[in-house]
């Protein structure tokens, strides 16, 4: 029997490519977690006295085959197996007969859905959230390196004031601090279990629920069985809310590297193995990584957008329309995971021109610090202001090492505090690292390998 629901007629040939859509393909991300999530669930299994003791080492042997299997490239899903749950199942009776039709006892492929994009999306936030970690450190140690550079500060794209190129990195390394914690959220809300909500109204049977929910590592279980598939896709929402606001940091930090390395600023210098060249234009070096970054920045939001038009108008309980939440989910993330995998490499290779960052500093930038020096002198601020306005013409120029160090009061280009971001940064790789071991023991203790969600 290829399909988990099939029937005594044929199934339309068009309406089943048109309902299959894209699973065969995407569900190879999820078969690791559809795995594990089964071994747990045949243990419960045979806690209650459904599964046999022999049957459910049966079933953990061919499951963890499976992960092999898949972790090889091995593992197929046929287009009349419309997804990896029937799939699996399929191997399970095809290789152990009645242990294998036992193992969907308890559960809907509503929860079981649910539970292997939860394993998976679980996985791949710690992944992300690690690559986020990298970077933020990256920028941090920039920022101590070139701490005391010049650089021209801008608003409106227009000169400004006097600022630093540490001032500039360590902006950064603060907004994705911040964005950390967006994804500390998401991770939270989707680390909870679904296993044994079925269709969103539960069996009249004895399943241990919080047992299943203990065995995957899951921090609690998501108790009302309805809300488990009501949840669906808002959860999804809200990952892909905090990844886009990742990805709208990694914008900003691509339209200024795009920018400052203009040969008509010149402050900073892409390396070479990182640029792309013309067709026909013999002397170009584009920076299409970081033009592709802010373009993917709006990628990511717009699935986030679909994800939630989708849902809008959903009635409770399952409904076909939460298929089409999954490519966007895990596209949505895939794309925010190789963006700051770039944005990495660049800021690990980029180069500072100390004398191109000086240039900016015409007479102009010290407009604002000369009415400041009338102030310290006892006049009002609108009157120094005036007065400044009124000569723009004769503000001399100041050192401009001098003039980023005398601001010294929180946050400022002579009192970065770094060290304050760099505690923030060693908080959340300790809560990363606590996570990512929770993760990895539970997947080996039911799986006896290094079974990669």
């Amino acid at each position: 029997m290829s399909k988990l629901w099939e029937k005594e007629y044929s199934f339309d040939q068009l309406i089943e490519e048109y309902t299959v859509g894209q699973d065969p393909v995407l569900d190879l991300r999820l078969v690791n977690g559809d795995c594990v999530a089964s071994i747990a669930h045949a243990v419960m299994l045979e806690r209650i006295g459904i599964l046999k003791p022999g049957e459910l080492a049966a079933l953990r042997g061919e499951l963890v085959e499976i992960i092999r299997r898949n972790q090889a490239g091995e593992f197929a899903i046929r287009v009349d197996e419309e997804d990896c749950h029937t799939a699996i199942e399929n191997r399970l009776v095809d290789k152990l007969g009645e242990a294998g039709k036992k193992i969907h006892t308890g559960r809907s492929r509503n929860d079981q859905v649910i539970a292997a994009l939860r394993l998976h999306v679980r996985s791949s936030l710690l992944t992300l959230q690690g690559a986020c970690l990298d970077l933020v450190r990256t920028l941090l140690g920039f920022a101590r390196t070139h701490a005391e550079v010049p650089m021209p500060g801008r608003t409106h794209m227009q000169i400004a004031m006097p600022s630093s190129v540490g001032l500039w990195a360590g902006a950064f390394a603060e907004e994705l601090l911040d964005d950390l914690r967006l994804l500390d959220g998401a991770y939270e809300l989707n680390d909870l279990c679904p296993l044994g909500s079925a269709a969103s109204y539960g069996v009249p049977l004895p399943l241990d629920r919080e047992l299943v929910s203990e065995l995957l590592g899951f921090r609690a279980l998501q108790n009302n069985v309805l809300y488990v598939n009501n949840s669906r896709g808002k959860f999804e929402a809200v990952i892909l809310d905090a990844a886009e606001q990742v990805m709208l940091t990694l914008s900003k930090l691509a339209q200024d590297l795009i920018l400052y390395s203009m040969p008509e600023f010149g402050y900073f210098t892409l390396p070479q193995e990182l640029s792309a060249g013309s067709s026909i234009m013999p002397q170009k070096r584009n920076p299409c990584m970081l033009e592709l970054m802010r373009a993917k920045a709006a990628t990511v939001g717009a699935c986030g957008t679909q994800v939630k038009s989708i849902i809008r108008s959903l009635p409770s309980g399952y409904n076909r329309d939460f298929q089409e939440t999954k490519e966007p989910l895990l596209r949505g993330l895939g794309l925010t995971l190789s963006s700051l995998r770039v944005a990495d490499r660049v800021m690990g290779s980029l180069g500072v021109d100390p004398q191109a960052l000086l240039a900016g500093f015409t007479p102009e930038i010290y407009a604002t610090d000369r009415a400041l020096e009338l102030v310290a002198a006892g006049v009002p601020f609108r009157d120094a202001y005036r007065r400044v306005a009124a000569t723009l013409n004769e503000v001399q120029s100041m050192d401009p090492h001098e003039a980023i160090r005398r601001k010294t009061h929180a946050g400022t280009t002579g009192n970065l505090r770094l060290e304050l971001a760099e505690e923030q940064l060693l908080q959340h790789e300790a809560r990363h690292s606590e996570r990512s071991g929770r993760v990895e023991r539970c997947a080996r203790e039911l799986t006896g390998i290094a079974a990669s969600l």
